[in-house]
């Protein structure tokens, strides 16, 4: 998210705050995990819509993964609207992006975004859930009700939103390293002058390319440039 647009942010985020001071601001600290994955549960069970937002995947695994899994499905088939926004890195983890690619299209609709993001839940624009610490996995949260507070929250969402791409863009199946290898030859990157950049041999550079094509699905051809395509691919992904 470009800058200017965080700071236009946290204006109106101060501007809410002190029209705030001296009456109650509806905002809970809750330091135990247990007692704010309860609140969550109860926002669940209740609300129509919810808008997220992570920065990394859940910490989830087995049989608490698969019950995270059927709590969402079963909410989504309830009839709440879901649209979640996740960081590039967590599609690098191969299980949590199948779960998160099953899970859109079951109907949490994803998108993917390389700029920072916080963990936040926003049930109804009436509750909002937000990590007490910018730090992946740390504990407790802020509840916020207040309404002031959720709409810039829910502003946050949105404009983060817009910018984001899709999770099902073929760009997405890609490594982190091919990402890169991909970033590089979208400057006008000769296969060596990526190897340079990268410490890495030609050799290997040829092979994370030929991968990038695989993925994208350009078979080769006489007809077509594929690294021209595979360029135009990464530039539709991350140039929105």
């Amino acid at each position: 998210m470009p800058l200017d647009r965080w700071d236009q942010l946290t204006q109106r985020l101060e501007e809410a705050v002190d029209k705030l001071r001296g009456i109650p601001v509806g905002v809970e600290l809750v330091d135990d995990d247990e007692l704010v994955r309860r609140r969550i549960a109860e926002a669940v069970e209740s609300a129509r819509e919810l808008r997220a937002m992570h920065p990394v995947g859940t910490p989830d695994k087995g049989r608490e993964e698969q019950k995270s899994r059927r709590r969402v499905l079963d909410a989504l088939r309830r009839g709440m609207a879901m649209r979640t926004i996740v960081h590039a890195s967590v599609l690098d983890d191969p299980r949590k992006a199948a779960r998160i690619r099953e899970l859109h299209a079951s109907g949490d609709l994803h998108r993917v975004v390389d700029e920072p993001i916080q963990q936040v839940l926003i049930f109804d624009r009436a509750v909002a859930f937000v990590r007490m610490t910018p730090v992946a996995y740390a504990p407790g949260a802020l509840v916020i009700r207040q309404p002031s507070l959720i709409a810039v929250l829910v502003d946050l969402f949105e404009r983060t939103w817009v910018g984001a791409r899709e999770v099902t863009e073929p760009v997405q199946r890609l490594t982190a390293r091919e990402r890169e290898v991909l970033e590089l030859i979208a400057e006008g990157r000769s296969n060596s002058a990526v190897a340079r950049e990268l410490s890495i041999t030609e050799a290997a550079v040829g092979k994370h390319v030929a991968g990038v094509f695989a993925k994208l699905e350009l078979p080769a051809s006489e007809d077509v440039n594929r690294r021209v395509l595979a360029v135009l691919a990464y530039l539709r992904g991350t140039a929105r």
